[in-house]
C-alpha cells in the first residue's frame, strides 16, 4: 500500500489561467462550494484581466455569486500571502508553462487540465453562455472526479 501523497490530498489548491477572469475563477468557486470547509482555495492569472461577466452569469446560475473576484497575478498573490499550496492546477498553456518555473522554488505538485477559452466564442447571447456553461461543466466533472478522495477523506 503505497503513502497517499500531498497532491492526492491537498490542503491548498490554486487554480490557474492566463487571465484569471474566466476559468480559474470559476474552477475556484465550484471548488470550494464542493468543499467549504475541507480545502484552502484561490486563483490566479499569468497576467490580470477583467471580471468576465458570462462567467459571472453562468456561475449565478448555479447559484455561486463570483461578482465580486478580483483578477489577481501569480506576483499578486505571491507578495499578499505567499504561494503556500500544495497543488497547481493549471488551465491554459501559459499557465502552465508559469506555474512550472515556480514549482523550481515551490513544493508544490502541478497538473494540467487543457480547457476550452469560451472568451472567443461567436454568436449571440445565449451561444456564448452556452460556450461558458460547457467549460463550467467540464471543470465541474473533472473537479468532481479529482476531488472524489478528498471527499471521502474528510467526510
Amino acid at each position: 500500500m503505497e503513502a497517499p501523497s500531498r497532491a492526492r490530498n491537498p490542503q491548498a489548491v490554486l487554480f490557474a489561467c492566463g487571465l484569471n477572469s474566466v476559468r480559474s475563477p470559476m474552477a475556484a468557486s465550484l471548488l470550494q462550494q464542493m468543499f467549504p470547509h475541507a480545502l484552502y482555495v484561490k486563483s490566479a492569472g499569468v497576467r490580470k484581466g477583467e471580471l468576465d461577466p458570462f462567467a459571472v452569469a453562468v456561475m449565478a446560475e448555479l447559484g455561486q455569486d463570483i461578482s465580486s473576484h478580483k483578477p489577481t497575478t501569480f506576483e499578486e498573490l505571491e507578495d499578499w500571502e505567499g504561494l503556500n499550496f500544495d497543488l497547481i492546477i493549471t488551465l491554459s498553456p501559459e499557465a502552465h508553462h508559469k506555474a512550472l518555473e515556480l514549482t523550481r522554488t515551490l513544493a508544490a505538485d502541478v497538473e494540467y487540465w487543457p480547457t476550452h477559452d469560451p472568451t472567443g466564442t461567436d454568436g449571440n447571447r445565449e451561444q456564448k453562455l452556452q460556450a461558458y456553461r460547457e467549460v463550467c461543466d467540464t471543470l465541474s466533472m473533472r473537479i468532481r472526479k479529482r476531488f472524489a478522495k478528498a471527499s471521502a477523506a474528510s467526510g
